[in-house]
């Protein structure tokens, strides 16, 4: 069950205080999505060159040997930290002119849970959500496996999460 937020007119689930994460008011048509095929291409290309999607770059970061890729994530950390203050300073738009609408996030241990098993998940695979794709672009093919796994724990998890702690 559901109900519109007046105040910011987002989505929100009743039973767990859930706020959807796309609140785009006008839907876009499939010509307009390829603007993120371009992007998601060019950003996987960007993996590759930056070796975030070796697996010896990820097990070399696990081992506390190298600080390439906690340097990318620090990276990538800052930038958006930098980006969202912007965006909510300057009460930025979209390129339809919609209002950006950030809300403020609420702490729970489920997050810790959470982390934990993504990390677990992540070291043991060498990979995490993002380069998936990238990978198995490269010929990486067992990722698939990854992948696959990790659309199941996401329906996993949509399908308990009325049941676990929030």
């Amino acid at each position: 069950m559901s109900n519109i937020n007046q105040d910011t007119d987002l989505v929100v689930d009743k039973e767990d205080g859930f706020d959807g994460i796309n609140q785009q008011k006008n839907p876009e048509g499939f010509t307009a999505n390829i603007k993120y095929l371009i992007v998601g291409v060019l950003f996987g290309i960007v993996f590759v060159k930056a070796e975030i999607v070796s697996w010896f770059r990820i097990q070399e970061m696990f081992r506390l040997d190298s600080f390439h890729m906690y340097g990318v994530i620090g990276s990538a950390v800052t930038v958006g930290l930098i980006s969202v203050q912007i965006i909510k300073r300057f009460r930025l738009k979209t390129l339809d002119n919609e209002q950006v609408s950030i809300p403020d996030k609420t702490f729970n241990k489920g997050q810790i849970y959470g982390g934990l098993l993504f990390g677990v998940g992540w070291a043991i695979t060498g990979a995490c959500p993002g380069p998936l794709f990238a990978q198995i672009g490269s010929g990486y093919l067992a990722i698939v496996v990854t992948l696959l796994s990790a659309i199941a724990g996401t329906w996993t998890y949509g399908l308990l999460r009325p049941r676990l702690p929030h």
